[in-house]
């Protein structure tokens, strides 16, 4: 869902004397994608590190990174969440449209640090992370919250928060990566996922972390599949050049 026009920002430019609404250019790209961590204290020193590196290592993939050379583009942020008032955005939005560029984006989730370590409200992060899509400097017609963690939490407050994220939020989509228990995967397919297309993926332990955040971000940014191992990736390439020729981007004909 695009974000809604506003003339305030026009009519400033304007009485400013700029004469050209340059300043309020906006970078057009595929998907804008918030990427929401558990930080929660049911999670380990270790278990965090493997979360974090697995997120790193993601963007590492050689077939993401081959999407992205491609013609993908993606603009993402990496927020860490626990408690009621514990979220904090540990990477900010950060333009993503070349190997290289997702290899840095890598190397700044691997250099963050683990802020807090409270309880486990989700609706919380989900209703933190909205209105982040409304004042960043790039537009998509996907947003997506992306949001990973090994607890539940307030089912009512939980999907009160969705709900108003897809809604007024003008979030088109919420995907889960359940960490454990299927009572932990069936409480984020209940209250936590929404919109069309939304998914949970599942990763029965934190060693499994990994391989399971891999497979959600290629659903989300590739092609709606899963990354494949690289010795399969040349294939997939094939089709992402026609995916990208094809592939309709704001300001072009």
């Amino acid at each position: 869902m695009r974000k809604p026009v506003s003339f305030k920002p026009l009519a400033l430019a304007i009485a400013l004397g700029l004469g050209s609404t340059s300043a309020l250019a906006v970078t057009v790209v595929d998907l804008e994608l918030a990427l929401l961590v558990d930080s929660s204290n049911s999670i380990s020193a270790t278990e965090f590190a493997l979360q974090r590196d697995g997120y790193a290592a993601a963007f590492n993939n050689p077939t993401l990174q081959a999407a992205f050379d491609a013609g993908r583009s993606v603009a993402a942020t990496l927020v860490y969440w626990s408690g009621a008032s514990e979220q904090s955005v540990a990477v900010g939005w950060t333009l993503i449209d070349s190997a290289a560029s997702a290899g840095s984006f890598a190397d700044m989730i691997g250099a963050t640090v683990r802020p807090f370590s409270g309880l486990t409200a989700i609706a919380n992060a989900i209703s933190y992370a909205v209105p982040l899509f409304a004042s960043n400097d790039f537009d998509a017609a996907r947003q997506v919250i992306d949001v990973s963690g090994d607890g539940i939490s307030s089912t009512f407050a939980t999907q009160i928060a969705r709900n108003a994220a897809l809604g007024k939020g003008g979030i088109d989509q919420i995907n889960g990566l359940a960490i454990g228990s299927q009572t932990i995967r069936d409480f984020y397919q209940n209250n936590v996922i929404g919109g069309t297309g939304s998914f949970v993926v599942s990763a029965a332990t934190f060693n499994d972390f990994s391989g399971a955040i891999s497979e959600k971000l290629g659903r989300e940014i590739v092609i709606g599949q899963p990354i494949p191992e690289p010795e399969t990736y040349a294939l997939m390439l094939a089709g992402l050049g026609l995916i990208g020729f094809m592939a309709r981007r704001k300001g072009r004909g």
